[in-house]
Parts: C-alpha cells; structure tokens; sequence
C-alpha cells in the first residue's frame, strides 16, 4: 500500500507512539484488504466503549494509545454498558472500569455520545462523504441511505482512523465494489418491522458481497424499516451495503421466501414468552418512539419494559410530553446503553426476553445465553398490555 512521505514518517514513529500504532492498524488491514492508499475521512464513530465487550485487555490498549493519542475528526461513541445518570446495582469494578473507559475516550476528544444511531442525533455530512464506521447498522446505513461512504469497520479500525483522519482505500470505498450481480429477491410477504430485520439477516447471511442487490422491496419504506433491515444484514454477516432495484434477467438470484423467512425466525426465536420487554437493538429514535407512544397510550404493559435510547432522543421526548405518556404504560428509559451485551440484562435476572429486534435476539442467544421471544412491536402491545 502507498504511503506519502509524511505517513512513512508517523508510521515510524516520528509524531508520537499513538499515532504510529495507529497507522501500524491501518496499514495492516489496507494490505490484508488490498488497498492501494489511505483516503481522507470526516467522521469515525468508535465502538469498543462497554466494558462488557473489551475487557481488561482493551483497557489496557486505550490506555497505551491514549497516552499521546488525539483524534483529528469528528467522533462520536458507541453504547456503553448502563445509564451514566441511572448507575444500576452493578458489580463496583465493572463500573469503575466504565467510567475509566469514558474518559480516556473523552481525554482523546471524542464526544461521548453513547449512541449506535449516531445519525440520528448528529448532523449528516454531504453526500459523497468518505466516513468510518464501527458500528455495524451505522455502517450499513451510510451506506445505503445517507449517501456516505464507509467500510464495516472494527473498533481497532475505527479508532485508528480517528487518530489518523484517513482510512485505507477498499472495500466499499471504491465505487466499482458498490456494485453487485446477485440480487436478493424478495418472495416473503414483509409488514413490519421485524419482518425487515428477519429478512436482514437472511441477507447478511447468504451474500459474501460487500454489496447486495434487493428486488421486490419499496424504496420508500419507514425508516424503523430501513433501521431494521441495516441492523440485520450487519449482524448477521460481513456484507455493509444494500441497494434496492428492479429485478434483472442477468444477474444471479437468491430467494427469499416464507419458508426461508420461517427458517431465520426459527433460528432466533428461542422462546414463546419473556418475563421482561426490550425495545432498542439498534437504540430507538424519536419515530419510533413516537409511534411506540401512541399503540400504548392509556394502556399498561403487563410486563418490565425496558425502552433502550441516546439521551438526545430521551430530551427531546421529555420536551414533547411523550416520556410520562411511556412511563405511565410501565416503561423504563434507559440512556447511553443499548439491549445487547448490557449487563442490565443478564441471565441471572431474566430467564427470557421479548423483543422486536433481530440484534438483540442474536446477542442475547450468543453471549447472554438467555431466551428470546421475537415479536413485532404491534404483537407486543396487544398481547402484553392492558
């Protein structure tokens, strides 16, 4: 891979450790994708933030890296593993090691924004814009909906290119690879949102592309849909992209149809009941919110509902009345956290789940090890309220 001069010399490290380590993580993953340089970015959100995911050894990592490591654009950070203003009953040095966490990121200048919806509550650059992503429904979304150009990156990744302000040149940040000749077509009768996040996974499973063509979808479906969709295909596999076209004679073809849609389902689906509600895998904005609201209103949920959202969402909720309307129907708002891998929800507490999300069952099934019951959120309300 081409380095300029300049990156040789912070290779080297002629500008700081920090930065040398930086560029030693982006230089191995540009020759190990074959990148051909190290491209500009204007944005990196950073995942790797709940102490549940890295750990004493990713600890000690930022650490090192924070000791001259300064980040040079935008970044905005992932979930944590609680609410910062709501410290739960948690195991003292889990939360000490948290709140150590927050501020070495913070220290490095990144805004702790503890949200996996970054683009939901910050503003979106112009279209065309080279980001990094490390949050896999971030990624997926960018790419697909906002215009933005992004890998599926790693928290090590994302971080680096924070650090450095550049990312290696491939993948999906080269035009020719946002194209692709196998179509997913859509044979399966989706309503809701998540039939989307089923058929999601079904994507990111089977294509191996970076890229995948969807046939027989609208294009101008709700955007808890398209959240759904993005947080699917990112869970399930290393495609970062969809495009919705026409079908084409040409082009290789996998269907998707209801006995597929059964099969993931019954992958997923683990349990027919759930002693607690959670909404909030990827965290949930102001429509679904909104939305969410209005099925319960004057109703209670017969069950603990945990609602999962970035703060920014929870204010402006407050400000338009909507908090009490939810809290009145028996839910929780919990802020900086997110369903999956927050110790909020462990098996200790919970013998099993109900949700909506594809994520949170995935992540629940394969490191909580705890049940879940997949419902879509209008089942959810009817058959858990009253």
């Amino acid at each position: 891979m081409y380095l300029t001069r300049e990156e040789e010399k912070a290779l080297s490290g002629e500008e700081g450790e920090a930065l040398s380590m930086a560029y030693r993580i982006l230089v191995a993953i540009g020759e190990a994708t074959n990148a051909s340089h190290l491209i500009p970015i204007q944005w990196a959100h950073v995942s790797g933030v709940n102490y549940n995911t890295i750990g004493d050894s990713g600890l000690d990592f930022l650490r090192k890296i924070s000791k001259d490591g300064q980040v040079k654009v935008k970044t905005s950070l992932n979930p944590m593993g609680f609410d910062r203003k709501n410290i739960p009953d948690l195991p003292e040095n889990f939360i000490d090691k948290q709140f150590e966490i927050i501020k070495i990121y913070e220290n490095m200048g990144i805004t702790p924004t503890f949200s996996c919806i970054p683009y939901e509550i910050l503003p979106i650059p112009q279209a065309g814009t080279q980001v990094s992503f490390a949050e896999s429904n971030a990624a997926v979304i960018a790419n697909s909906h906002l215009d933005l150009i992004t890998n599926k990156e790693s928290a090590l990744s994302a971080l680096a290119s924070a650090i450095v302000g550049k990312a290696p040149f491939s993948d999906l940040r080269d035009k020719e690879n946002r194209k692709t000749n196998i179509e997913i077509e859509n044979e399966s009768n989706i309503e809701n949102e998540l039939d989307y996040g089923l058929l999601g996974y079904f994507v990111g499973k089977t294509t191996k592309k970076s890229c995948a063509n969807l046939c027989k979808l609208s294009k101008s479906m709700e955007f808890w849909n398209t959240k759904s969709l993005s947080a699917g295909i990112g869970t399930s596999g290393s495609c970062g992209m969809f495009q919705i076209k026409e079908s084409s004679n040409t082009n290789e073809k996998i269907i998707y149809d209801k006995k597929e849609r059964e099969n993931i389902k019954d992958e997923l689906n683990t349990s027919e009941d759930g002693q607690i509600i959670t909404f909030g895998s990827p965290q949930l904005g102001m429509e679904e919110i909104c939305k969410i609201a209005k099925m319960i209103e004057g109703k209670k949920f017969t069950k603990p509902c945990k609602l999962f959202c970035p703060r920014p969402v929870y204010n402006k909720s407050v400000e338009l009345g909507i908090v009490p309307i939810l809290q009145n129907a028996g839910v929780e708002f919990v802020c900086d956290a997110c369903t999956c891998l927050t110790p909020l929800i462990r098996k200790e507490n919970f013998d099993s789940v109900i949700t909506n999300s594809i994520k949170a069952a995935y992540y629940m099934k394969t490191s909580n090890k705890i049940p879940v019951a997949l419902k879509d959120v209008k089942t959810i309300v009817k058959e858990y309220s009253r």
